[in-house]
């Protein structure tokens, strides 16, 4: 069977993310939605560089044409 894109964000909701962005920058979050875009919809999001909190941001949507990768946050929130 293969392995979809959405059915693998579908098990990441609600789980913290990290989402890195054509322009190297990252956000990490509670992934709380997505649509067949794969915009996304992060709760208690911060922006990220070097691995340090630049700003809290509370609530961000972010266009799916602009994310590079998703991956699990381990230990981050």
């Amino acid at each position: 069977m293969p392995v979809r894109p959405l059915d693998i964000l579908n098990k990441s909701l609600k789980s913290p993310v990290i989402v890195r962005l054509k322009g190297g920058r990252e956000f990490r979050g509670t992934l709380d939605g997505y649509d067949i875009h794969m915009n996304l919809v992060l709760l208690n999001a911060e922006e990220i560089q070097n691995g340090e909190i630049v700003r809290k941001v509370g609530s961000v949507i972010i266009r799916g044409d602009t994310v590079v990768f998703i991956s699990p946050s381990v230990g981050g929130e």
